[in-house]
């Protein structure tokens, strides 16, 4: 769920208390969908979001795992100092 409110978070910067017209959202919908942005609105993302439910979870938890691996800690034994 954590994933989630953070992609939310960071998708909608600025647009917050309106994410629907967060250009961000209306591009990443426009390339989905093939709709316009101009056209996207309240309705249109509510109704893309609940018919595309369950690939819009899976994208979210494809972002999640890669947000994994770009702040992945090193292991111990890649930061050796080698004498």
């Amino acid at each position: 769920m954590w994933y989630i409110l953070r992609f939310l978070w960071n998708a909608t910067r600025g647009h917050r208390l309106a994410p629907w017209r967060s250009p961000y959202l209306k591009w990443r919908l426009e390339t989905y969908t093939g709709m316009k942005m101009e056209k996207i609105g309240l309705w249109q993302i509510l109704t893309i979001m609940w018919h595309e439910r369950r690939q819009m979870f899976r994208y979210l938890l494809w972002t999640a795992r890669m947000n994994g691996y770009a702040h992945a800690k090193p292991s111990k034994s890649a930061t050796q100092d080698w004498q």
